[in-house]
């Protein structure tokens, strides 16, 4: 019920711009709000408090139902008249933060169907911020839980407490202070207002839906292009880690953070090499553009925004290898990033590297530390658990699509950035999905909600234990 008030907004937009669109968007709020009121009516006496499995309930229902109740719109729209896998594929999409698309033309749409999609990035990475601090901390996977000794917010518990809420209250003023700051910057940096709201709305989610086929392209502005990027990196770390530093006024606490060291590490060597292969490989001539274009390709990807200023899938493979794996990574714990996330990365490395000394020294008893913490067991052996679960999804949804015919680097790269919620791939889905079929977009979704929830929180309400009393 409250979802549909989320289509409001477009039918205002529509009525603005004058683009004929209103009527899907009311048809749309109608069904979905009279889809509420059939299920809220019969339990509406009913009060009781949340406990963790409905926590779990509530978080896939999120990107699931909403997922399919938002793609009305598309349906119901004359232009562009899409199917109903298509339709499907573009809300999830959006819901998910994933940002790929089946749409082609998006110069040509109805304004209101344009600021519906960033609507929707915007909304799913008002979710993640929920997901990331009330759910993922109960699993033990999160990263979140690291933080509790510097954070009053996040804290492992049985079911949903007040003072989970009050922290997702406070990361939300956070996701917008950050969205309004980055409109602004876009006005002032050139973008129409219009313009301004819907990229500020799917930057800071780290979608990457843009209201134009070229992306941030279409601006060729470097002034518009590095206003973007410093929002994807601000986007792209642990928003309990704004709140502790706004909390105390005092900017060196990112630095004296280990999963931020290491996420601006990997940033900047990446873009080192992206930059220097360009250059050396006579991509762009001039190094200021192979700066300008590495810098923003790499944090766009690596962050797993997914916007482009040019296309990446068609610079030396290397380069677009090296991108694609980058997103794997992607941004920090608690953050509107897709990706394993770095801190696992970070864990999993030296979980490694712990096992090769143990080869040299059986007899050692060698913690794993992070930040100058020891990091329990049961952490390490989730991560491990997560990290199996990844591969396997992973490996299943790419040979689901290889079965369907698609070539292998197509499905590869179309896995890959469905499951690391980032939008462009490469091969067939450089651009855009509209060329695969139908079976291979209802998969990729499955692979975005999966990646969207990180994995266990999908696995476990399926899991036979769940519905057990």
């Amino acid at each position: 019920m409250v979802f549909s008030l989320t289509m409001l907004p477009p039918i205002l937009v529509s009525w603005f711009y004058s683009d004929g669109a209103a009527i899907a968007f009311f048809d749309g709020f109608a069904l979905t709000l009279s889809m509420g009121v059939l299920f809220w009516g019969p339990v509406r006496n009913q009060k009781k408090e949340l406990r963790l499995r409905d926590g779990f309930m509530v978080v896939i229902m999120f990107w699931t139902v909403l997922g399919l109740t938002g793609s009305l719109p598309f349906m119901l729209s004359d232009q562009p008249h899409m199917s109903m896998a298509d339709s499907i594929f573009e809300s999830v999409s959006g819901l998910t933060t994933t940002g790929a698309t089946v749409i082609v033309g998006l110069d040509a749409l109805p304004q209101s169907l344009l600021f519906y999609r960033q609507q929707l990035q915007w909304l799913g990475g008002m979710g993640i911020i929920v997901l990331a601090v009330a759910v993922l901390p109960m699993l033990g996977i999160g990263g979140m839980q690291l933080y509790r000794a510097e954070t009053p917010g996040p804290m492992k518990d049985t079911k949903l407490t007040p003072r989970i809420t009050e922290t997702a209250k406070a990361l939300w003023y956070i996701y917008l202070g950050l969205t309004l700051a980055c409109a602004l910057g876009y006005w002032a940096a050139g973008m129409s207002l219009f313009d301004a709201i819907c990229h500020s709305f799917s930057t800071v989610a780290i979608g990457g839906f843009s209201t134009h086929d070229a992306s941030m392209g279409h601006f060729d502005s470097r002034l518009i292009e590095m206003i973007a990027v410093v929002f994807m990196l601000l986007a792209g770390v642990n928003f309990a880690l704004h709140f502790v530093a706004l909390r105390y006024r005092n900017l060196l606490v990112y630095f004296g953070d280990s999963e931020f060291r290491y996420y601006m590490a990997n940033m900047i060597v990446v873009c080192a090499v992206v930059i220097l292969t360009l250059h050396s490989t006579g991509t762009y001539e001039a190094w200021d553009e192979s700066i300008t274009q590495g810098i923003f390709q790499t944090v766009s990807i690596g962050t797993t925004a997914g916007f482009t200023t040019a296309d990446y899938s068609s610079w030396p493979a290397f380069i677009s290898i090296l991108l694609l794996f980058a997103s794997f990574v992607g941004g920090c714990a608690g953050s509107t990033g897709g990706g394993i996330k770095v801190i696992r990365y970070v864990l999993l490395i030296k979980q490694g590297l712990r096992e090769i000394f143990r080869l040299i020294h059986p007899s050692a008893q060698t913690p794993i530390r992070l930040g100058g913490k020891t990091i329990s067991t049961r952490v390490v052996e989730a991560i491990w658990g997560y990290f199996s679960l990844y591969v396997a999804s992973f490996i299943l949804m790419y040979l689901a699509l290889a079965l369907l015919g698609i070539d292998l680097m197509t499905a590869f790269s179309a896995v890959a950035a469905s499951i690391n919620n980032l939008g462009p791939g490469l091969g067939e889905v450089g651009l855009n999905y509209a060329s695969l079929s139908d079976p291979a977009k209802l998969i990729l979704c499955f692979a975005m909600v999966l990646g969207r929830l990180e994995i266990f929180t999908l696995l476990v309400v399926l899991s036979p234990a769940y519905w057990r009393k």
